[in-house]
């Protein structure tokens, strides 16, 4: 897992969406943000962080997880969807 809270570069400043604009790619050990939509110029880079949480979801971790994006159909949490 990749946490911009610890070290990272300037792609820590991208923020969440459950409506992104961009996704993350892997190519061997990089990461590339690529735009799945057009935006214009200054808009904000957004992307879901789809966090993958070990162990239970407490409540606890459900709220510190939570998403307020604002999005119309903004799932409320930050985390990977469980299927």
């Amino acid at each position: 897992m990749f946490d911009g809270a610890q070290g990272g570069n300037s792609a820590r400043w991208i923020n969440h969406s459950c409506a992104p604009n961009c996704e993350a790619r892997q190519q061997g050990d990089r990461i590339f943000i690529h735009a799945t939509r057009k935006f214009e110029e200054g808009a904000e880079i957004l992307i879901d962080y789809q966090l993958d949480v070990e162990g239970r979801r407490t409540a606890a971790l459900r709220r510190m997880y939570a998403c307020r994006c604002g999005a119309r159909r903004c799932r409320g949490t930050m985390l990977e969807s469980r299927r």
